[in-house]
């Protein structure tokens, strides 16, 4: 069955850095685009960071970009977030997701989106 198993949130002063990993397992990782979203208490996911299937096309929330990078290892079926300059506003549980067959690159809403990992925790405080 579909997996996708976030790590390496954790808790980080203003300005740090983080990076998180999603381990994917029971599909063919390679033929799919990836996404990366987040949700803070009280508010809607939204969207952070997607990939495209074979890496080549990133796309970012406005509110991330030049921040945060994401990237992919289709040969250890992983997808990172590299996330710098870390803000207090990024605090959140951050979530991967495996983009439906057929979507197209820098797909952003949920429903695009079919399997969900469970989440890692982001907290940036000082």
């Amino acid at each position: 069955q579909v997996q996708l198993v976030e790590s390496g949130g954790g808790l980080v002063q203003p300005g740090g850095s983080l990076r998180l990993s999603c381990a994917a397992s029971g599909f063919t990782f390679s033929g799919y685009h990836m996404g990366w979203f987040r949700q803070a208490t009280g508010k809607e996911r939204e969207f952070v960071a997607t990939i495209s299937w074979s890496g080549g096309i990133p796309y970012y929330a406005d509110s991330v970009k030049g921040r945060f990078t994401i990237s992919r290892a289709n040969a250890k079926n992983t997808v990172y977030l590299q996330m710098n300059s870390l803000k207090s506003d990024d605090t959140a549980v951050y979530y991967c997701a495996r983009g439906k067959l057929g979507i197209p690159s820098g797909s952003r809403r949920r429903y695009e989106y079919d399997y969900w990992g469970q989440g890692t925790q982001v907290t940036v405080s000082s």
